[in-house]
């Protein structure tokens, strides 16, 4: 890794919590993963069963009923509720999907927004689907978190919700986009990014950062990953870029164990500011967000040449997950304090 990223990394390391005996179960993160449908099941695991393995202590998975039953059969660690609802057209509605508790996007949105006081992160959009009242909840529910100041990781089919209405997290800076390639265009596209980089361009400005820090800009300061051989952050403002190595295997599903392990760092973020161990508060607050993603970003690399090196070709994103935990060792060692609570 280049210097830079050691030096960030040594940042990142500073919001990790150490394991202390006096800490209660919740401290260390609760997150919850919004998505999952019939057809896409695996995509709300392993963003959920990320940020389980990378340390956060209580794991969410919102879905429909359909998606809920083979959820919880991948693993009984995650927490899975059946609060989300498919249009009655779709296979997967419920038999009582004509009662307007089932096709109201706010009256489905209200079951899970009084989850949110109890939450401290949200990731929106992996398995989440294009099913218009899907998409409409989480309108919803993007609204009340950002109300309620919840930090979101907003992902996959959560994008096509932020592309046809920005205003939805434009300014709010707690919110992280972390788009594919496609997804990338699409956003640059619909808020006219690829005129104003082009024209940067044309007058000799600009480089490899010029389009996620124009559309950090146009999204009025959220943070946005452009991901590719390099992952590069940006808030429009300050941008960082993390050059770990990763594999060279681009399976589906790798994005969601970047979503959870983002979700996890931004869980610690709160502890960190919380004060719940006693770190001397060597790091800015308006600095964290950026180091979460790094950090989430950090590990994703990380885990994927773990993985690669393992599995090759045969590579899937569950091999992703099993290399959390060694990733996070890689990187950043055993977080821990000795009795006067020194970091070690």
């Amino acid at each position: 890794m280049s210097a830079a990223t050691k030096e960030i990394l040594g940042r990142v390391r500073q919001m990790i919590p150490p394991m202390l005996e006096k800490f209660h179960k919740g401290q260390l993160g609760r997150v919850a993963v919004i998505g999952g449908s019939e057809d896409y099941t695996g995509a709300p695991y392993f963003s959920a069963m990320a940020s389980a393995r990378l340390g956060c202590d209580l794991s969410h998975v919102i879905c429909t009923p359909t998606a809920a039953t083979v959820i919880k059969s991948y693993s009984p660690n995650l927490m899975v509720h059946p609060l989300m609802r498919s249009s009655p057209s779709s296979p997967s509605a419920p038999v009582n999907s004509g009662s307007t508790q089932d096709t109201d996007p706010s009256h489905i949105a209200g079951r899970i927004i009084p989850m949110l006081d109890r939450l401290h992160v949200l990731v929106i959009g992996p398995g989440l689907g294009r099913d218009p009242l899907m998409q409409d909840t989480v309108a919803h529910v993007i609204r009340a978190a950002r109300e309620k100041g919840v930090p979101m990781v907003l992902d996959a089919d959560a994008l096509l919700v932020v592309q046809r209405d920005p205003a939805l997290v434009k300014g709010y800076g707690l919110a992280v986009l972390t788009p594919n390639v496609v997804e990338f265009g699409r956003l640059t596209h619909a808020l006219g990014v690829d005129d104003q980089v082009k024209a940067a361009q044309d007058g000799a400005g600009g480089g490899e950062t010029a389009k996620v820090e124009a559309l950090a800009r146009a999204l009025g300061g959220v943070m946005v990953v452009q991901k590719g051989a390099k992952d590069h952050l940006s808030d429009g403002k300050v941008t960082l870029t993390v050059d770990l190595e990763g594999g060279r295997k681009r399976s589906g599903g790798q994005g969601d164990t970047l979503t959870g392990s983002i979700a996890t760092f931004l869980g610690w973020r709160k502890a960190y500011m919380d004060g719940i161990w006693d770190h001397g508060k060597p790091l800015r607050d308006e600095e964290l967000v950026g180091l979460a993603v790094f950090g989430g970003s950090a590990i994703t690399r990380e885990c994927s040449r773990l993985a690669f090196a393992k599995r090759g070709r045969s590579l899937q994103a569950s091999d992703l997950t099993d290399e959390v935990h060694t990733a996070f060792l890689n990187i950043f060692g055993e977080i821990e304090d000795d009795s006067s609570g020194a970091r070690l």
